[in-house]
C-alpha cells in the first residue's frame, strides 16, 4: 500500500473551558487513532476550527469557557452536518435532553470508563 493510498485517521475537535478537560479529552481521542485538528476553550474558537477543518467528530464537555455547549451543538451541525457528537456532562448534573438535530448523538457522564468513551466513539448500527 503507498502512502496515498494509506488509510487516514478519523478526525476530531475537543472543546472544553479548562485545559485538564481537554488534555484528558485529546489523549483518549489519540488512544483510539482519532487526529485532532484542534482544541477549543469556547464557541467562537470552536466553529472557526469546524470551519476550517470540517472534523468527522466533535467532543464537547459542557463547562466552556465562552457560550453554551446546546447552542454550539446547533451551530456545529450547520456547518458539518454528518458531523458526530459526544457530549461530556458530570454525572451530579447531566444535560437537559435536546429534542431535534441539535442535540448530541452521545452524552457520556463523568466519570466514565475508557471502555464507554470507545463505545461512544462507534456510531450505533442503523435502524432497520
Amino acid at each position: 500500500m503507498t502512502v496515498a493510498e494509506a488509510p487516514q485517521s478519523p478526525t476530531a475537535v475537543v472543546v472544553a473551558g479548562d485545559e485538564e478537560t481537554r488534555v484528558l479529552l485529546r489523549g483518549l481521542l489519540r488512544l483510539h487513532h482519532f487526529r485532532v485538528d484542534g482544541e477549543a476553550e469556547g464557541v467562537t474558537q470552536a466553529l472557526q476550527l469546524l470551519r476550517d477543518h470540517k472534523p468527522q467528530l466533535l467532543v464537547v464537555d459542557v463547562n466552556l469557557a465562552e457560550g453554551s455547549p446546546h447552542s454550539l451543538l446547533a451551530e456545529a451541525r450547520g456547518i458539518c452536518p454528518l458531523l458526530r457528537i459526544i457530549l461530556v456532562a458530570p454525572a451530579s448534573r447531566p444535560p437537559p435532553s435536546v429534542n431535534g438535530g441539535a442535540g448530541p448523538d452521545v452524552t457520556l457522564l463523568r466519570p466514565f470508563r475508557i471502555r464507554q468513551f470507545a463505545e461512544a466513539l462507534s456510531p450505533a448500527p442503523p435502524r432497520t
